[in-house]
């Protein structure tokens, strides 16, 4: 009983009113019950220290050998769209001029930073950092991804229509095609890149992740960045499509000059741990939640 009330309670938020009600107990009773349920340790209850975002931000960087990273509180229920002016600031330091490159990777808080926007850099170029997936979900719109960047940056964009994992016998027809070969060979000149970071597929659905068997099949990824799937150590997975895809490659992303994962959850504390111990990202856009989470996934070493 103690149980249920404390459920009923501290998670489903009901008064103890309500919950005599629904019990059919006095209100006395309900709050001996609470007290009790505190009192042998049913339930506990935890004021968070406050820490900074900027001291977590710099705790980060000391712990995860980033680059830069920027912490700011986005309140429960708020869009990823919070992380936009940080990553913006991100782009400012780097000195972006005429015909710099910006590569955009995909992700519910990639849309939501390029729907919020980035500071205006003109002549900046854009381009997808993958090719694409025939995935309706808006997340996954990565060409439309570059032309939003390009639009706020004031640049222009380069699409980039081909598949992020085609057959092996068509990749090399993909490549060879002018268009495609232009956009992918900008990713040797990228300046920022601004990505995502996956959570492993046992914690998302088939239909949210479009994955194919043989990503689903790894069992020991945290996480990945560009579907460079990643270890907690940082190692890369080697599975039966890195070689084939339309993408990026890890070499190339530790090359690149500043490249940003933007991502919030707490869930995504080891990938984002993963991510940063491989070099495929080398700065980090989060929340404090998050930023916490990653700290404390970072300790258990």
């Amino acid at each position: 009983m103690m149980h249920t009330v404390a459920k009923l309670h501290y998670e489903s938020d009901l008064s103890q009113v309500d919950i005599a009600k629904r019990l059919g107990l006095s209100t006395a009773t309900i709050s001996r019950l609470l007290q009790r349920a505190r009192a042998e340790g049913i339930v506990r209850i935890e004021v968070r220290d406050l820490v900074s975002p900027d001291a977590l931000g710099q705790s980060l960087v000391d712990k995860l050998g980033l680059k830069q990273a920027a912490v700011v509180e986005v309140p429960s229920g708020q869009s990823a769209g919070a992380l936009a002016a940080p990553v913006g600031q991100m782009l400012m330091r780097q000195g972006l001029s005429v015909g710099s490159v910006v590569a955009i990777g995909w992700g519910r808080a990639i849309r939501a930073v390029m729907e919020t926007g980035l500071p205006p850099v003109p002549g900046a170029l854009t381009v997808p950092a993958t090719g694409g997936m025939q995935q309706h979900a808006p997340h996954f719109q990565i060409n439309e991804f570059a032309r939003l960047a390009a639009e706020t940056l004031q640049g222009t964009p380069h699409f980039l229509h081909a598949p992020y994992l085609p057959s092996a016998a068509t990749r090399d027809a993909f490549l060879a095609d002018p268009t495609i070969a232009g956009s992918v060979s900008l990713w040797d000149r990228v300046s920022v890149a601004i990505l995502g970071v996956g959570l492993p597929h046992s914690s998302n659905s088939p239909d949210e992740t479009a994955a194919t068997p043989g990503e689903r099949a790894l069992g020991d990824a945290v996480g990945d960045v560009l579907r460079h799937y990643i270890r907690r150590d940082g190692s890369v997975i080697d599975w039966d499509g890195e070689g084939r895809m339309i993408a990026m490659s890890a070499d190339q992303l530790r090359r690149t000059p500043l490249v940003v994962g933007v991502a919030l959850g707490e869930a995504k504390a080891a990938a984002i741990v993963g991510a940063a111990r491989s070099g495929l990202i080398s700065a980090l856009a989060t929340d404090a939640r998050t930023a916490e989470a990653v700290l404390s996934e970072a300790e258990k070493d």
